[in-house]
Parts: C-alpha cells; sequence; structure tokens
C-alpha cells in the first residue's frame, strides 16, 4: 500500500474511533451526534417539510490531502436527516452548494437522509490561500471519503452517492479511488471525455432533435446575430453596464463575450430546451430585440462576463487540466468570427493560475468503469449534448446500468424511462441501499429544476 493510503486510513480510523465519552451511549438527538462528529461542525438548522430535519455544517479538509499537516480548509454541506434507520445519499454537487435543498431522485426512491456536499474550490469552500495544483480527482474524491467516514458513525446503514453532469462525474470518480465507500452509484447525464482530441460533439448536433429545419433555424439565427453584431453588443454593453458587469479580468472584452454567446447557443439549445421549443427560435427577418431575448433565454449574456464565469473557475481549471472539454467546429461561422477557440478553459481561468492539461486521468477512470466497475448505473439524456460522450459499461463491470431517457436533454430522470427500464433502475437502487419499496412520500422537497451550468 503506497503512503497516500496509508495517510487516508490513519485518518479515517481517528474519525472510527471517537466516540461518547467512556463509552456511553451516543446522544439520543441527532443535532447533539452531529455536534460530537470529529471535524463537522453544525452552523446551523433551517425549518422544512414534516419528518425531516434539515442542517447546515462544514468539515474539516486539509487543503492537501497529501500532506494534511500544511492547513486545511472549511468544506460546506447541508444534511437533510430522515432517519438513522434509513439509507443516507450523498449527492455531489460537483459544483458550489444549492441554496435550496431537494430530494435527489435516489433519496426518494429510498426514503433516505441526503448529504449535500459542495465541491473544493467553489467558494467558499476553498483554501486561503489557494493551491490550485491541489484540485484534482483524487483530492475530491478523498474530500468525500472522509465526509462519509465520519458520518458513517451516525448513519450505519447503506449509502449510495448520486449526481448530475459535473456532479455524476464527481461520484464516478470517487468511486474509482475509493470503490467501498458505497454501495451503488448513480450518476446522471455525466460526460466522459476519455479522449479529449477526438470529441463527438459536432456529430451530434448534426443529427439532433427529429426536424433538420430546427437544426438549420440555429445556424441562421447564430449567423444573423453576429451579422448585427454592432446592435448585439450595444444592447449586451446597455445590460453590462445597468448589472455593473465587467469583461476585462477573464473574459477579455464584450466582443469576446458576444461570440461565447453566439457559439455555445446550440450546445445550450439542446442540453436545456429541446424539440419543443424548436419554434421559438427567431427567423433571421425577427427584431434585433427578439433575436437577442432568444439567446438570453437560452445561453444568458450575463454568464459571459467575468461576474459569470469567476463562480464556475474551478470547473475550467479541471476541465483544462484532467477533465478535457467539448470542441465543437466554429465552421458554421466562418468569415463571422473576430476571435478562435474561445472555450478552450485556459481563456476562461486568470492566466495568473498555472494550467495543463493531464490526458491520462480521465483514461483510468474510464478503464475501471469498464474492468472493474460495480453497481454503477448512469442515466442520460437522448438529445443531451453532454450525452454524446458517455461513461460505457464494460466485460468487468459488475451489476452495472447504462439507460437512455428518450427525448431526454440534461436533466433526464430515471423517471422518464419506459416502464420496463424504469422499474429496473428503482428496483437496482433499492436493491443497493437494502430497502423495500417504500410508500412514495410526496413533499415539497421533491422539486429539482434545471440549473444552467456549464454542463
Amino acid at each position: 500500500m503506497n503512503w497516500r493510503g496509508l495517510v487516508t486510513i490513519a485518518v479515517t480510523c481517528g474519525m472510527l474511533l471517537v466516540g461518547a465519552p467512556g463509552g456511553a451511549a451516543p446522544p439520543a438527538d441527532i443535532r447533539d451526534r452531529l455536534e460530537a462528529a470529529p471535524g463537522l461542525t453544525v452552523i446551523g438548522e433551517r425549518p422544512t417539510e414534516p419528518g425531516f430535519r434539515l442542517f447546515d455544517l462544514t468539515f474539516t479538509q486539509p487543503s492537501d490531502h497529501h500532506h494534511p499537516e500544511a492547513g486545511n480548509f472549511q468544506q460546506r454541506l447541508t444534511l437533510l436527516h430522515r432517519d438513522i434507520e434509513r439509507p443516507t445519499v450523498l449527492y455531489t454537487t460537483g459544483y458550489e452548494l444549492p441554496g435550496k435543498v431537494t430530494r435527489t431522485e435516489p433519496t426518494q426512491l429510498v426514503d433516505g437522509n441526503q448529504v449535500n456536499l459542495e465541491h473544493r474550490f467553489f467558494t467558499p469552500s476553498r483554501p486561503v490561500p489557494a493551491d490550485w495544483s491541489d484540485l484534482d480527482m483524487w483530492q475530491a474524491a478523498t474530500d468525500q471519503h472522509r465526509v462519509i467516514s465520519a458520518l458513517r458513525g451516525i448513519y450505519r446503514q447503506e449509502w449510495l452517492t448520486t449526481g448530475a453532469s459535473k456532479g455524476g462525474m464527481t461520484a464516478v470518480y470517487h468511486r474509482r479511488f475509493y470503490p467501498g465507500d458505497v454501495a451503488g452509484t448513480v450518476a446522471y447525464v455525466a460526460p466522459n471525455d476519455v479522449d479529449n482530441d477526438r470529441d463527438r460533439y459536432d456529430e451530434f448536433l448534426a443529427g439532433v432533435g427529429t426536424d433538420p429545419a430546427c437544426r438549420d433555424a440555429l445556424s441562421a439565427v447564430q449567423r444573423e446575430a453576429l451579422t448585427r453584431r454592432g446592435e448585439m453588443l450595444a444592447k449586451f454593453q446597455a445590460h453590462a453596464e445597468a448589472n455593473r458587469l465587467t469583461f476585462g479580468r477573464i473574459i477579455g472584452d464584450i466582443d469576446r463575450g458576444l461570440e461565447m454567446v453566439v457559439l455555445d447557443a446550440p450546445f445550450a439549445f439542446w442540453q436545456y430546451r429541446g424539440q419543443q421549443d424548436c419554434a421559438k427560435i427567431p427567423a433571421t427577418t425577427a427584431s434585433t430585440d427578439e433575436i437577442y431575448a432568444f439567446f438570453d433565454e437560452t445561453v444568458k449574456f450575463s454568464f459571459y462576463t467575468d461576474q459569470g464565469i469567476e463562480p464556475y473557475m474551478p470547473y475550467y481549471y479541471q476541465a483544462g487540466t484532467q477533465l478535457g472539454w467539448p470542441d465543437v467546429s466554429e465552421r458554421p461561422l466562418a468569415g463571422l468570427l473576430h476571435h478562435r477557440g474561445l472555450s478552450e478553459p485556459r481563456n476562461l481561468v486568470p492566466r495568473d493560475i498555472p494550467m495543463q492539461f493531464k490526458p491520462g486521468a480521465i483514461r483510468q477512470v474510464d478503464a475501471w468503469v469498464r474492468h472493474e466497475g460495480a453497481k454503477l448505473m448512469f442515466v442520460n439524456g437522448e438529445r443531451d449534448p453532454w450525452s454524446a460522450e458517455p461513461f460505457e459499461l464494460g466485460p468487468g463491470s459488475t451489476d452495472s446500468y447504462s439507460y437512455l431517457v428518450p427525448g431526454g436533454n440534461h436533466g433526464a430522470k430515471i423517471a422518464g424511462l419506459p416502464d420496463r427500464q424504469r422499474t429496473e433502475a428503482e428496483a437496482a437502487v433499492r436493491r443497493w441501499a437494502d430497502v423495500a419499496p417504500p410508500s412514495r412520500l410526496r413533499t415539497s422537497l421533491d422539486a429539482d429544476p434545471l440549473t444552467h451550468r456549464p454542463i
């Protein structure tokens, strides 16, 4: 065993050996038990639905798990407590912690507890000072491992992990490094860019949907927007000034921001909207106000500003160092662009943060999924561009499943599967969690709106 594993075991064992003083019975109230857990701090408790308790927490993490003595930071998490005798689902956001806590689909299926974990380096879960080389798959996986180890002393029933998009990727990476931590993983719409130089996204976008006229209309309105560059820039500038948005620190200038919005439109349209919105694509004869409004609804102009990109810098850093990124052809807009390669992660992270891409990292995860992965479930959307390069099961994958939701976009869920597949998937999740099908509990916590994010 290498020294990295020995450090992790030492830390984990320290957590598990800390119990009630003198072997006394643990406190009866869940808050008292949380406050007694090593490394965990209860920030507060929020009102929520009857039958649940909702806690805001932080957990002390080493800034660098290779050198735990070198400093630490506080990682944010929330706990939606149901019952210590129920399973627990760890939801890896992959990004910042959502302000509104909702139950994920696996949590609903097992009627369990749910931990939402903010990814390291998304503020405020960022070491100070920040050494960006400490942001990688293994470091984040070890964060999750330590949180699960600390809470398992309270929640002793089976654990599952889940996440959507980058959160789904993060959940799989955790299993790659700590395969025995949980009983199963459900990863939604999680891309797997094994070879960053061989993308399938252009091919996917060229055939997505049921109507070629829809794709043609998207391409035409992109060209029209750039043909009206002056008018579009004027509206963008007015919006930026009204909202105190800038471009100089990360984006470069407003002209680059406009091109990023226009370039992103087909990908974002199929990611968040879809076939049902084809009729809402403006004609090339539409007013500039209508065209601007379409791009704003589909992509959001405010995203491609310094203030829009800054919260997602950790994602772009990871994409540019380990995860890879989609390279969508600029050929359809040839002759109308002033800039090239704008969507490459290096152009979306300040230059004073060093970045070097390591292509082998994702290949190792992919190989593990195909040859050693167990109790994994991948749920993708038929019309979601990110599903163009999915995780794929292989000859060594055991008790694992891969599903494609018909007509689904980046919000694809098990509930959208055909009846036979849905029944199979739900049964697998409950079997992993070692629970019988509970009575379906409907609450306001089950709302799960689709959120605009890079992935």
